[in-house]
């Protein structure tokens, strides 16, 4: 199974996330400017809430490689919203890429609000998350 690692971040949050994750994967973590290089049975995506949406860099990540993706692991961080997992399914779907149901979501520090997040154990649990889609 070939998997892949892409994220957006803007603070930092989403990051710390995506680079527990490719660890458990076995690969680097990189940002949504790294395009895909080869088709992806698995691709782990992360992003986060700005302004109670996801960045636009998700929207063209997804469009400019729907054809090397097999499926997407949504993953994300906000401070308020509990998940980015519906925009971006909506973002697949029009793109016609398919995403699984399981996804994972911590809360990420923003100014005062939930201090020292990710924590380790959201990070713990972002490394289980992805342990348990590549058995």
């Amino acid at each position: 199974m070939t998997v892949a690692v892409r994220y957006f971040s803007r603070s930092g949050n989403t990051k710390k996330v995506a680079e527990v994750i490719a660890k458990a994967v076995g690969v680097e973590a990189k940002t949504t400017d790294f395009p895909l290089e080869e088709k992806t049975d698995l691709l782990f995506l992360g992003s986060a809430v700005y302004a109670a949406g996801v960045d636009p860099a998700i929207n063209a990540f997804i469009e400019q490689n729907a054809s090397k993706i097999g499926k997407i692991a949504n993953f994300s961080t906000a401070a308020v919203i509990s998940s980015t997992s519906k925009q971006v399914k909506k973002i697949a779907d029009e793109n016609n890429v398919a995403m699984l149901d399981e996804e994972f979501h911590c809360r990420g520090k923003f100014t005062v609000m939930h201090a020292n997040r990710p924590n380790a154990k959201d990070l713990a649990a972002a490394k289980d998350f992805a342990a348990s889609l590549i058995k």
